[in-house]
């Protein structure tokens, strides 16, 4: 265990190289604006740690020993190093430069997120986005992240979130479903065997009428259709084959084309959000800051594709 009452090594070599250039302690003492007395101190503490003596000390002059000399030539390599590292930790902490690796949502990524990058690199053009997608919720530590996108409700975590956008869920269903099977005025009218069901759903999350009716519907039978990846889902529900619950930024441009239609609107879960999710606080590149600070500002709030909603686009 280290004594509380040694010195830092580095400042203790710091030191001794003050010294040693000075030629003298009283000198080394008035440059570093300390005591003579703290100064032979330091340089004593030195010694004791390296076991050998640094200095020949006589009553007007100090000269170095063979190892002062040794020591003197590594602790001028030592230090130059450490104030080389202490200038590139202090770049990379102010320019936004080098790889930043994230971890992303497969749809928001090939939807949304890919033009935001574009958009972010030009922008940006020092730093290098290493970008994997996954649905499932990555161990951001474990995997070397320096942040993962996650939407949805999170739980108690170690690791900082900082909310990106909103995300509003739609229910949603094609009018050719909607005019065979009739529209649904309650979430218990819903049908068991056409849902379709997202596989990281949390039926939890929320306290609403329609997740629990999506929760009760999924136990009763089989979901039509499950799969992991939410465009797949919507592109079924398109084809009149069931209804999917999925955020607006997927079902959007269906919406606005007519191709499926929002249902039961009244009993649809509160918004969700978009999360930035990061370890460590107090050590937040640059490179990752303006990265967060630039999603935030691209997508806003209220995202273009929620703003666009109410404008329908032709059909192809």
């Amino acid at each position: 265990m280290v004594d509380n009452r040694e010195m830092d090594r580095i400042a203790l070599l710091k030191t001794f190289v003050v010294v040693a250039n000075e030629g003298s302690f009283t000198r080394a003492a008035d440059r570093l604006n300390t005591s003579n007395q703290l100064i032979s101190k330091y340089v004593a503490q030195l010694e004791k740690h390296l076991d050998v003596r640094l200095f020949n000390r006589t009553t007007r002059k100090i000269h170095l020993t063979e190892a002062g000399q040794q020591c003197l030539l590594h602790a001028n390599n030592i230090l130059e190093s450490v104030n080389d590292m202490e200038g590139q930790l202090g770049l990379l902490n102010t320019q936004a430069k080098g790889v930043l690796r994230v971890s992303a949502p497969v749809s928001f990524s090939t939807l949304h997120l890919s033009s935001a990058l574009a958009a972010f690199q030009h922008a940006h053009p020092s730093v290098s986005v290493n970008l994997q997608l996954n649905d499932r919720k990555v161990d951001v530590v474990d995997e070397g992240l320096d942040v993962a996108i996650r939407a949805g409700y999170l739980a108690n975590s170690a690791l900082v979130a900082k909310k990106i956008t909103t995300l509003n869920l739609a229910l949603c269903a094609a009018p050719a479903y909607l005019e065979k099977y009739g529209t649904p005025a309650h979430p218990s009218e819903l049908n068991p065997e056409h849902y379709l069901e997202y596989s990281y759903v949390n039926y939890d999350s929320d306290g609403s009428e329609l997740m629990k009716a999506l929760k009760t519907n999924a136990q009763k039978v089989t979901p039509k259709l499950i799969a992991n990846n939410g465009e797949v889902l919507t592109n079924v529900a398109i084809h009149g084959d069931g209804y999917v619950l999925q955020p607006t930024f997927i079902t959007g441009d269906a919406l606005r084309r007519g191709e499926l239609l929002s249902i039961l609107e009244d009993y649809v879960p509160q918004a969700i959000s978009l999360y930035a999710v990061y370890p460590h606080r107090k050590l937040v590149s640059n490179k990752l800051r303006v990265f967060i600070d630039f999603l935030c500002a691209y997508f806003e709030d209220t995202p273009y594709w929620d703003k666009l909603l109410n404008e329908p686009i032709p059909k192809n």
